[in-house]
């Protein structure tokens, strides 16, 4: 008996299924499943149950999504009932192609799916866990990662940056892996994000809701408030700040975990200061960039920053760390500015610079709206992505299935079998 919130129709169609271990994941795929059911697959998501105070994304209309309980860290026991579990979906299922990931769903998902057989296994890297990693656990997750490698025939990279420190590191070969064209598991839809005079609106009402004033600075930070994400960084950097700009705003959009705390110093600095604003994890966060002046990001790994590409598309200026991935979305001085990863000191200084520099800001601004829409546009991530399945497939199950050209579209057609 398979748990999900839409029922899973058996077809004739070819069934994709991707499987992550969060369902904040399935916020990564907004668009593209809908896209693939389009091009004549049947489109199913494996991952879990919210999470209490986790993002909620939308889930995807049309599209059938299975539930079944994966834990992010390493837990060997239930990390094997995890494994048991995915067998039987994806043996339930049947798919021809399978594409996996985040780290645990990753090994788990590609193992089941390696088990079973499955004609077509890909493995998305969205980042490496391990680069923040020492010791024992660094071994491990190396480890976990080149077998997830191993489990596919091929590893999506979601950035360059990415593409060449798993090759350094050992994890797969460069024949196995690619990259679409910039990078990105789903690009960006832009028009989400633009400025409008609704969302300008919306942007200022947003303000005044959170009592911040109209004319004050706000440097805003989108995701997970952790160790990994440089929020003790950043609020030492804000500290700085605040000593020479009293007008000056924090804005922390996401929520704290357990697996990654921050310490016990940093926080209470963060939650007594009264000019620092947690929202919590939004639904929609295009009015919170509306409402920002600066976007900063000071991880210290990413696979490919998403909330940058959005912020850009907002066209807000960002700061970020020189982390993977990062420097593959933030070219400094021309799309954003990048400071030294972990240097506290460079990151109140780049922001500061923002901060007294309004046509640098406005600059950097239109030049990262204008990147973004060059090089991270959705339709042509989906496109290639959808190239690479059915080139893949034509070589596993050739005689069942042909591709056309349908106007600029590239659609898979199912030949029927009598």
């Amino acid at each position: 008996m398979l748990n999900g919130t839409t029922p899973i129709v058996n077809s004739d169609r070819p069934r994709l299924v991707f499987v992550v271990n969060s369902s904040l994941a399935v916020g990564f795929l907004q668009g593209q499943l809908q896209y693939f059911q389009s091009q004549g697959f049947d489109v199913t998501v494996v991952c879990p149950k919210r999470k209490q105070n986790e993002w909620e994304v939308p889930k995807p209309e049309g599209v059938s999504i299975v539930e079944v309980e994966m834990e992010r860290n390493i837990a060997p026991l239930r990390d094997l009932v995890s494994l048991w579990r995915l067998w039987r979906i994806i043996r339930m299922l049947r798919p021809a192609i399978t594409n996996v990931g985040t780290p645990k769903a990753g090994l788990l998902g590609g193992l089941a799916a390696w088990i079973n057989r499955v004609p077509c296994r890909y493995y998305t890297l969205h980042g490496l866990r391990f680069e923040t990693t020492k010791g024992l656990r660094r071994r491990i997750l190396i480890f976990a990662e080149r077998l997830a490698c191993r489990f596919a025939h091929r590893v999506i990279c979601v950035s360059h940056s990415t593409h060449e420190k798993a090759i350094t590191s050992g994890l797969t070969s460069e024949e196995q892996t690619l990259v679409f064209g910039s990078g990105s598991c789903n690009g960006v839809d832009c028009s989400r994000f633009a400025s409008t005079p609704k969302r300008v609106n919306q942007a200022a009402a947003l303000r005044c809701q959170l009592g911040i004033p109209a004319r004050a600075n706000v440097v805003t930070f989108v995701g997970r408030l952790t160790v990994d994400k440089g929020i003790p960084e950043l609020a030492e950097a804000f500290l700085k700040l605040d000593e020479k700009f009293p007008d000056q705003w924090l804005l922390l959009v996401g929520c704290f975990e357990d697996e990654d705390p921050l310490p016990v110093n940093t926080r209470k600095f963060l939650e007594s200061h009264p000019r620092v604003i947690f929202s919590g994890p939004v639904r929609d966060t295009s009015i919170y960039y509306a409402a920002s002046d600066v976007l900063v990001l000071p991880s210290h790994r990413e696979g490919l920053p998403t909330v940058i590409l959005e912020a850009q598309a907002a066209g807000i200026p960002v700061v970020g760390s020189s982390a993977t991935g990062i420097v593959d979305v933030v070219m400094h001085g021309e799309t954003g500015l990048l400071f030294p990863t972990g240097d506290v000191s460079a990151l109140a200084d780049t922001l500061a610079r923002l901060i007294t520099d309004n046509a640098l800001a406005a600059k950097l601004g239109r030049a990262g709206r204008e990147s973004v829409n060059q090089r991270f546009r959705q339709e042509a991530v989906w496109e290639a992505h959808l190239r690479e399945y059915i080139g893949l497939l034509q070589t596993k199950e050739p005689n069942p299935l042909s591709v056309r050209k349908a106007g600029k579209q590239t659609r898979l057609v199912v030949r029927s079998n009598e």
